[in-house]
């Protein structure tokens, strides 16, 4: 069987975008926002085939989704549709790696565009094992569920460096620097979208040779809110321990339940 790429993307992360307002849905440049993610997700694309990848899908995950153009997308690429419901779509073990595209920094992070772990509103902090993470490393869990591993990242500088520390070997493109939270300095578009293709071009490589993440079992995972009335609502799930006003555990061996 030839190589298969799973894409996983996001929005904070994609080239080209460089303020907060920029993102907000039904926003005036949100279509803007879109076109420039569909540039980026097809240069992982044109980047994963030109290394030898032999199939690729890509999944739309900023948000829910409704975030992709489809007649802008590479004809190349398969786009999953989530027909099983998942939020991980069709993502199993037929896949040899994955790329996550648009990717921001963990909640926390200095000098990270728009940082944050699922919730800006209500997250504070996330860990698993008593190590802090955020959506890369939770992305990459799931995948190693199915012992696939995170083969390529693109998104801001601090995104990248996470990613180096979480995942080795990897590969990172660059496609702008956070300034503070909010604004971000960015690199002119050609040139990121060149870097994403080389990226995901020398990913290819690192079939068979990069590991797939997964955390020692069972899992301690903790989620810190903001606030104490966000952690009153999670306090009453299934096998979620409160710890205190704004934090709760919960015990897990299960990758595809990482979410108190």
């Amino acid at each position: 069987m030839g190589i298969r790429i799973y894409i996983h993307t996001d929005l904070e992360g994609v080239s080209g975008i460089d303020t907060a307002q920029m993102i907000e849905r039904g926003g005036a440049r949100f279509r803007e926002c879109c076109e420039l993610l569909m540039a980026d997700v097809n240069a992982a694309v044109d980047g994963a085939f030109l290394g030898g990848a032999e199939h690729v899908t890509v999944l739309d995950s900023h948000g829910g989704g409704s975030n992709f153009i489809l007649e802008l997308l590479d004809s190349r690429a398969q786009n999953d549709t989530k027909p099983n419901g998942k939020w991980w779509g069709i993502l199993d073990d037929s896949y040899h790696g994955t790329f996550f595209i648009g990717a921001h920094a963990m909640a926390g992070t200095m000098n990270a565009f728009l940082d944050h772990t699922q919730s800006s509103e209500a997250w504070h902090d996330y860990s698993v094992n008593g190590r802090r993470m955020g959506e890369l490393g939770q992305w990459a869990m799931v995948a190693g569920n199915w012992g696939v591993p995170m083969l390529m990242v693109s998104g801001d500088e601090a995104a990248c460096v996470e990613a180096r520390q979480f995942f080795s070997p990897v590969e990172t493109a660059v496609v702008k620097r956070g300034v503070g939270r909010n604004r971000a300095e960015l690199i002119a578009v050609e040139e990121a979208r060149q870097r994403i293709r080389e990226a995901a071009r020398r990913a290819i490589s690192l079939v068979g040779k990069a590991r797939p993440f997964q955390p020692l079992k069972p899992m301690e995972i903790r989620l810190e809110y903001n606030r104490a009335d966000y952690c009153d609502a999670a306090a009453g799930r299934p096998g979620v321990e409160r710890l205190d006003a704004r934090t709760v555990r919960k015990v897990t061996s299960d990758p595809l339940d990482l979410f108190p």
